[in-house]
């Protein structure tokens, strides 16, 4: 495969296309970092029921404890301080509760800012890359060895955009058509000029076709 393109211009364009990709991954993978650590904030009121959960629990354990030493009546006296130390540990998981809750809440936003404008971008990056670096690999191997230039000017007969194949001498596509090698090296290049490859200096003149 070839990644880029040899033309300075073409080159620059897709190393900047490359570049801004990444840059917009960074971009919002930051975004959803700042987006995860605000919703985080709203954490600290069940940090803050979880902290008075835990007090009154020990608080109430501990009066409980100081009951039961009571003669006679310990048990009675300590059945109160339980029941609110329960209520306690409820609180406790409350708080926690609600903890998890924002902290998954802040997991799918920050997910959800990443996936949602990094596969929107990808989607459309990724398939230009793929596709120039396909084409412009098999061009490159029909360059090798021999170059088999007859493919390549005729993928630009039909492929190019007519006002790049007007600006062609007059004549061209008859020159090719008869196998005239100035035709076919001048439209071969016409093609490698859209891949941003250029014709190599070993591609003199194409082999005829069998006619």
């Amino acid at each position: 495969m070839q990644p880029y393109a040899q033309h300075p211009a073409l080159r620059a364009r897709q190393v900047a296309a490359d570049l801004g990709m990444v840059t917009w991954i960074v971009a919002w993978l930051l975004i959803a970092r700042a987006v995860h650590a605000a919703v985080l904030l709203l954490a600290e009121p069940g940090r803050a029921v979880e902290n008075l959960g835990n007090s009154v629990a020990d608080t109430m354990h501990s009066a409980a404890d100081a009951a039961e030493g009571v003669p006679l009546v310990g048990d009675g006296l300590s059945r109160p301080f339980g029941a609110l130390a329960d209520a306690g540990g409820s609180v406790t998981g409350a708080g926690q509760a609600a903890q998890d809750a924002v902290g998954t809440l802040a997991t799918v936003l920050a997910v959800v800012l990443v996936v949602l404008p990094v596969a929107w971008l990808l989607l459309r990056w990724l398939p230009w890359r793929l596709r120039y670096a396909r084409e412009a690999g098999a061009a490159q191997r029909m360059l090798a060895g021999t170059p088999d230039l007859e493919i390549l000017a005729a993928r630009a007969l039909a492929t190019a955009p007519l006002t790049r194949l007007a600006a062609l001498p007059g004549g061209t596509g008859a020159a090719w058509r008869v196998g005239e090698p100035g035709a076919v090296r001048a439209l071969a290049r016409l093609e490698l000029d859209r891949l941003g490859l250029r014709l190599p200096e070993s591609a003199t003149d194409p082999v005829p076709s069998a006619r």
